[in-house]
């Protein structure tokens, strides 16, 4: 649906899969107020299977007449917990006296620049016998000094509209009992955000403030890589235990880089390059990198494979790089105008020779495949920079781009 949608709209609705098939019923909206800013959807309360769980944002693919539809993959069927500084959009915001008037209804838009969800309006109107009073919509910064949250969510706000390493910046300058509350404070994406930004020691110091569940939560919202470099840094008895945690489908890719030495291309690599049949057109792969969900060192190429395409996939064809998507037809079969080049590297390859090969080629990404030519994940240029460059370069400070620092 473009433009606003009310939530006594989304409320009710199935919640469908990506194919579109039923799973359960939304309840609410979960929402983050930001001070005179507009809230951030954290996401759903649906029932699923007789329980309240929560769905990330994240998830949500589409939300039409027909219900609100998943992008892809499973659903965390844990019962939903409502943390501080959290509102339900039905439970605790409906009803709210504002003036002579109440909160009837909240109104949502997903923003063109991040992709995220806001509220951005509420509708006013009477309770009781001033129920027939006219409706009168307003900016949801009119009404936020109703669901003053106090300065920690505020900072929290503030955080939220900083790039990742000014906020881990930020973070740093911090005393330790400052850093862990706002972790705990912090959305999981954010807070998965702000990890991949710190030094490893950092990291483990942040994650191990939090429970088991929210932990978890923060490592599936990781780049695999990312995260399995962190889990790299815990004892056997610790990575097993957030293992577990976790749902299998998040679960198995990490086990599986795991399995890998740190400095070779399996230990560097990405299970979760941007993979598509051969016989998949131009004009979808052009949909595929256009997600704003991608990390854009991912969205660079698109790998080309015999089916299946989730890794380790059918037999490797090769990859087609962005701009030469933009010279073909539409049309296209990707088989057609994908190449070889570079050529893929075995999981095994030490970390200076994917370097070499990246540097050779001018590439921003090279697919790893195993013995029977499998594409089991890709490294990219970011990968290996976070490899090469000395320790504890994360923990200086950036020089900005005013001229500090030459």
């Amino acid at each position: 649906m473009p433009g606003p949608i009310f939530v006594s709209r989304v409320a009710r609705l199935p919640l469908l899969d990506a194919d579109g098939h039923p799973l359960g019923r939304v309840d609410d909206v979960v929402v983050v107020p930001a001070g005179a800013e507009p809230a951030r959807v954290l996401g759903l309360v649906a029932t699923v299977q007789r329980r309240r769980i929560f769905v990330n944002e994240a998830r949500l693919g589409s939300i039409e007449a027909s219900g609100v539809r998943l992008r892809s993959g499973t659903i965390d069927v844990q019962p939903f917990s409502q943390r501080g500084g959290e509102k339900l959009v039905l439970g605790d915001i409906h009803g709210t006296k504002v003036g002579d008037a109440f909160i009837v209804d909240v109104a949502m838009e997903e923003s063109a620049r991040t992709g995220f969800w806001f509220v951005v309006a509420v509708a006013l109107g009477g309770r009781g016998p001033l129920r027939r009073r006219r409706t009168e919509v307003v900016e949801w910064g009119d009404v936020a000094a109703h669901f003053d949250t106090g300065p920690e969510y505020a900072e929290v706000a503030e955080l939220r509209g900083m790039h990742q390493s000014d906020v881990a910046e930020r973070i740093r300058a911090l005393p330790p009992a400052k850093r862990r509350r706002l972790a705990e404070l912090m959305e999981d994406d954010r807070l998965a955000d702000l990890l991949e930004e710190l030094p490893e020691d950092e990291q483990i110091g942040l994650l191990s403030g939090l429970d088991l569940e929210r932990a978890a939560h923060v490592l599936e919202e990781m780049e695999p890589d990312d995260a399995v470099d962190l889990l790299g840094e815990m004892s056997e008895a610790e990575r097993q235990r957030l293992l577990e945690a976790m749902p299998p489908e998040d679960s198995t890719p990490l086990r599986r880089l795991l399995a890998y030495a740190e400095d070779t291309a399996g230990g560097l690599m990405t299970p979760e390059p941007i993979v598509l049949r051969g016989s998949a057109t131009v004009a979808e792969a052009l949909a595929t990198v256009r997600d704003p969900d991608r990390p854009m060192e991912l969205a660079a190429q698109v790998f080309v494979v015999q089916p299946p395409t989730s890794t380790p996939t059918g037999r490797f064809i090769g990859s087609v790089p962005f701009q030469r998507l933009l010279r073909e037809p539409p049309a296209t079969r990707l088989e057609e105008c994908a190449h070889a080049d570079p050529e893929p590297v075995p999981p095994e390859l030490p970390l200076r020779d994917v370097a070499e090969r990246l540097a050779a080629y001018d590439a921003l990404a090279v697919p790893v495949c195993d013995a029977a030519h499998r594409l089991v994940g890709a490294v990219t240029v970011d990968d290996v920079l976070d490899h090469v460059l000395p320790p504890g370069w994360r923990r200086r400070r950036r020089p900005h781009l005013t001229g500090e620092g030459g």
